[in-house]
């Protein structure tokens, strides 16, 4: 029978979903099926319910097993006419289905919205009692001092109590972000004596964004940008003239101006040019005024959307005054945000101790992924990426800031990188910006590269010049352990990025091959292919280097490494030149690595099918069952992962560079903002590895903090 936790919340607003949400991703990193449940859901259609829809989303939850119930203005009919009884009955049959298609289960109380919202609490309790649910309470401390905070705290765990429910956890959200100590201190224990946990009120997710503002008030898209993940973090009524209105205009600033102001408009649109000017995060043009035909052509090209609305200017201010901001479907800038939140607050592992839940049987590509945040977010790095002036690469800075992921570096013109991200609505909080050609490690740096390369006949005005691109700043940033790793090749080749790191960080010493591997993520497990991306025709010697370090690199994120050694043929059943070089890396490999599990020449069919390993290679450990595929060649190795991830759907992470002495990795230039979150976060983990073989990392010892 799958485990459940009830999460209700014991007053409006106290911003349960991100507790939601932050259950059901650490329960989806440690249960093979997770569901969602809302019994009763605030709109017209539980299928359109926004947490519903978006764990669907980021989990790839199937509906049979996310889903809501009842809308609220069903359930209080029900309730009026007296058949709550019907309520309860509904939730328990639903809840039943669901349970038998998973192994845990988060249902989510109704938002105490209505006008009763003791009623709706005492629903909620019923609700939990009759699914046998343990309850998560959720306390909002918002306006609340530390003292008054406690005494909520105390009032929900009476409440639960007199209602026979069964408390599993309480936590409060919403807490003044500078009183957080006050209030952990103020708490007192329950009977559990279990810690109750204090989440602070976070401005990234309470701001309302551009899209919520034009959901909630119907507004019409009118011209500019498209992008409505913006945050809105003031607003401002143009209600006097230009030279007043951009005194007090601030970046992010909600316009709210007559349909008639040109004025305001042009300046608004000025102020987004200039790069010592804000740009707002949107403008509403009110009273049902348009402009003209010209002025509309300027509109155009604003970088910030034009909405049309048609109430009054005073109305409208009001309207967005009230526009609650929650946590929607798309909206991965507050998701990152929430589960940031969580991360930094709550205990996992004693969260999830209280529910002793079974270890999961398999690796879903989300799982991989998700697990390989929480590891990067275990040991905290410092990441270094070299190009600011790509918008992708800022919204993933943004991002993986956001979810307290490790410390990041940008590298780029100051100036240009804060205006493109103002732009776009990137917030920039948090992260390090240096411009190679003004720092004042340049000159350092340019040293050290004389200093390393002078064998080539460098000299120090041409390693200053060096110094400008910031592949090479980096990577010196690495070296000098500045910065534990680098990500690089969103807008560069492979060549632009790999070439600084042989040049001067070098191969890990008893390597001398640096290669690459992909991460293959299939429905149910995690494959490593290598070398797939750096070394066009690997002799022996160079395979079973790759193999070695392939298998290290798997183990290193939670793939048990069985190496299959790929040929054309199996075991002894052909000789050749490229099979006898495959046959001898095998032996070579073995030799260095007795402990690995290792098998070549084999087919790649051998390899993974069990049916077929019985036939030709019986008596293998490896066979049928491989988890590291080594390829000959490039050529077979690029070709194949391609072709497995057209064919099969398989989500293909890399390439990650492996060999090196610190952690350099190459992008696709045609990387998504997902994909630079991964590799940044697996540069991380593999700088962690760097500090657990002794290598330099973070540590007191060589540390340099900017």
């Amino acid at each position: 029978m799958a485990r459940g936790i009830y999460v209700c919340a014991s007053v409006p607003g106290s911003g349960k979903n991100l507790v939601s949400l932050g259950l059901v991703d650490a329960l989806h990193r440690h249960a093979d099926r997770v569901g969602f449940f809302r019994p009763i859901v605030g709109g017209t259609d539980p299928e359109l319910d926004p947490m519903v829809c978006m764990l669907r989303r980021l989990y790839d939850l199937d509906p049979s097993v996310c889903r809501g119930g009842l809308t609220l203005a069903a359930a209080r009919v029900l309730l009026a006419a007296g058949h709550g009884g019907e309520i309860e009955a509904e939730a328990v049959a639903l809840y039943s289905g669901m349970a038998k298609q998973c192994d845990v289960l988060v249902v989510e109380g109704s938002d105490l919205s209505g006008r009763d919202a003791a009623a709706e609490f005492s629903l909620n309790a019923r609700l939990a009692n009759s699914l046998g649910l343990p309850v998560l309470a959720v306390v909002g401390a918002g306006g609340l001092g530390s003292e008054e905070t406690a005494d909520s705290v105390d009032v929900a765990r009476k409440e639960l109590a007199a209602s026979h429910c069964s408390l599993l956890a309480v936590m409060v959200n919403r807490a003044d972000a500078a009183s957080v100590a006050w209030v952990k201190a103020a708490i007192r224990p329950g009977k559990s004596g279990r810690p109750v946990y204090v989440i602070p009120e976070i401005a990234e997710i309470s701001m309302p964004t551009v899209g919520d503002v034009a959901a909630a008030l119907g507004l019409r898209h009118l011209a500019g940008s498209n992008e409505l993940d913006r945050d809105v973090r003031a607003v401002k009524v143009a209600a006097m003239t230009v030279g007043n209105f951009l005194q007090v205009l601030g970046v992010g600033d909600l316009v709210i101006v007559p349909g008639d102001r040109v004025d305001v408009m042009v300046a608004s649109l000025a102020s987004a040019f200039s790069p010592e000017f804000p740009i707002p995060s949107a403008m509403i043009l009110t009273d049902g005024l348009t402009p003209g035909p010209e002025v509309l052509r300027f509109l155009a090209r604003a970088p910030f959307p034009v909405f049309a609305g048609g109430q009054d200017t005073y109305s409208v201010a009001h309207m967005v005054a009230g526009v609650r901001s929650e946590i929607h479907v798309g909206q991965r800038r507050k998701v990152a945000a929430a589960l940031g939140a969580w991360a930094r607050c709550v205990d996992e592992s004693e969260m999830l101790a209280r529910l002793a839940l079974p270890r999961p049987a398999t690796t879903t590509p989300l799982r991989f992924l998700h697990e390989l945040i929480e590891r990067a977010r275990s040991q905290r790095q410092r990441i270094v990426l070299p190009e600011g002036d790509d918008v992708r690469v800022l919204r993933a800075a943004e991002i993986l800031h956001r979810r307290d992921v490790c410390d990041l570096t940008i590298l780029g013109n100051e100036a240009a990188i804060r205006e493109l991200a103002a732009s776009h609505g990137i917030g920039l909080d948090g992260l390090t910006l240096i411009d190679p050609a003004t720092s004042e490690l340049r000159d350092r740096f340019a040293l050290e590269y004389q200093r390393m390369r002078a064998h080539k006949g460098m000299v120090p005005v041409r390693a200053r010049e060096i110094m400008l691109e910031g592949a090479y700043f980096g990577t010196m940033m690495v070296q000098l352990n500045i910065s534990d790793g680098m990500v690089s090749g969103a807008a560069h080749t492979t060549a632009d990025t790999i070439r600084p790191a042989l040049e001067f960080v070098k191969a890990r010493e008893g390597s001398g091959t640096v290669s690459s591997v992909f991460f293959m993520l299939f429905p149910d497990r995690v494959l490593v292919y290598g070398d797939c991306a750096v070394n066009p025709e690997p002799s022996a010697e160079q395979l079973a280097d790759i193999a070695v370090a392939s298998a290290d690199t798997a183990a290193r994120f939670g793939v048990e490494p069985r190496v299959a050694m790929l040929s054309y043929a199996t075991g002894v059943s052909s000789t050749g030149t490229a099979v006898d070089k495959v046959r001898r890396a095998t032996e070579l490999a073995r030799a260095a690595r007795p402990d690995l599990a290792i098998e070549g020449p084999i087919q790649y069919d051998a390899a993974v099918d069990a049916s077929i390993a019985t036939l030709k290679l019986p008596s293998s450990a490896v066979a049928g069952q491989a988890t590291v595929f080594i390829f000959p060649d490039l050529n077979t190795g690029n070709n194949t992962y391609k072709a497995v991830e057209q064919s099969s759907g398989a989500i293909a992470v890399g390439p990650i560079l492996q060999g090196l002495r610190r952690p350099i990795n190459d992008l696709s230039r045609g990387s998504t903002v997902e994909d630079i979150v991964n590799t940044v976060a697996i540069t991380a983990v593999q700088a962690q590895g760097n500090i657990a073989d002794g290598m330099p990392g973070t540590g007191e010892a060589g540390a340099h903090r900017l």
